[in-house]
């Protein structure tokens, strides 16, 4: 797999019928290892060990309906009491980071109302919090902590 611009962590891979597949600790089991889920498991390990979100408000896969369709969005941040904060959404690394990227999470957010947006490749990662009194959003220069949200 390809190197990204996030910290190395101990992860766990297997082999199974000659695929390989990579331990997510949220989901406390083995899953396809893709491109993709490479960007995925490390920065969700970013989020944990770096920036000290709680395992226990994080969760992956999370499926939604939109507009009778369901979607998965890939990394939810939920607040204590259960409604989402954040949404994180991967692209595998050689996937260049584009305004259709963007239109996928904001149709995510459309359903899920969430105050943070994240789009990461593994190489480039974007951030921005939205202002709901202003229907703005600002890009912010890094993620945050999560005791900074």
């Amino acid at each position: 797999m390809l190197p990204l611009n996030l910290p190395s962590y101990s992860y766990k891979i297997t082999i199974r019928e000659g695929k390989r597949f990579i331990f997510d600790t949220l989901r406390k089991k083995y899953v396809a290892l893709t491109p993709e889920e490479w960007v995925r498991q490390h920065f969700t390990h970013f989020l944990l060990e770096q920036k000290g979100y709680p395992a226990g408000l994080l969760a992956n896969e999370v499926q939604i309906n939109l507009n009778g369709t369901r979607k998965r969005c890939d990394t939810v941040l939920y607040k204590k009491d259960l409604t989402a904060r954040m949404i994180v959404e991967y692209k595998a690394p050689h996937i260049e980071i584009s305004k259709a990227v963007f239109d996928q999470i904001t149709r995510y957010n459309m359903v899920l109302k969430v105050d943070y947006l994240i789009v990461t490749n593994g190489i480039k990662h974007y951030c921005c919090r939205i202002d709901y009194s202003t229907n703005r959003y600002s890009f912010l220069p890094e993620v945050p902590a999560y005791g900074d949200l």
